[in-house]
């Protein structure tokens, strides 16, 4: 059986993914008056991400149906018992990833997000889909938070936060991504710097582009 396609993770879902079509994040002000040019530099910015993000703390900024979807398969094929995620939100793709653990027989997901408000509303959410329980929600930049205390080898990792921190999330996970590790980046062309040692096999990786708006790589031997 599918945790993914059954109560109360699927019901839960379709609402989550529901709420979130129905807002935009363009819409509040402090962001809607932001030009085309202001928005893409914040979205590149190393430095003023927790600003930009700051704003944001009222929205799900939710992966697509889609990418959940693939989380879970790629989770579930790979056989993942440790998942690390930078970028929480409202736990969508939390939860995707979480029920694949479940049907994979268990595991540990870490999952990072600053906004206090959002890893509430996380938490809300995974007790909600029955499984709170496989997930250590890490509240603070993920700089600091995700610097300590992990696995000792990473299956997959999701990126997902702000998106100028890839490299660097990166290079805290590295050393623990085992041989045939997976990593989603969502949105990643904000960050050429991480696309390019991505899709070097020189620096340890095999990726492709993957639908609109996912890289997808993996750790080699």
């Amino acid at each position: 059986m599918s945790t993914l396609t059954n109560a109360p993770v699927a019901p839960l879902l379709s609402c989550l993914f529901a709420e979130a079509s129905e807002h935009s994040p363009m819409s509040i002000p402090g962001v809607s008056e932001l030009s085309r040019d202001e928005l893409d530099r914040l979205m590149r910015s190393k430095t003023d991400y927790l600003d930009f993000y700051g704003r944001l703390k009222d929205f799900p900024l939710a992966v697509s149906r889609d990418t959940g979807a693939l989380l879970y398969m790629l989770a579930c094929s790979c056989k993942a018992r440790t998942i690390v995620e930078f970028g929480t939100s409202f736990g969508i793709s939390t939860l995707h990833l979480a029920a694949a653990l479940r049907d994979n027989g268990g595991g540990l997901l870490i999952t990072s997000e600053f906004e206090s408000s959002k890893v509430a509303q996380a938490r809300s959410n995974l007790i909600a889909g029955g499984l709170l329980d496989l997930v250590e929600i890490r509240e603070g930049d993920a700089l600091l938070t995700l610097g300590k205390d992990l696995p000792e080898s990473i299956d997959l990792v999701l990126l997902d936060g702000a998106k100028a921190l890839y490299p660097e999330i990166l290079t805290l996970l590295e050393s623990r991504l085992k041989p045939g590790a997976l990593i989603v980046a969502d949105n990643a062309d904000y960050a050429p710097e991480y696309l390019a040692r991505v899709r070097s096999a020189e620096q340890g990786y095999m990726s492709i582009p993957f639908a609109d708006d996912v890289e997808l790589s993996m750790r080699l031997g």
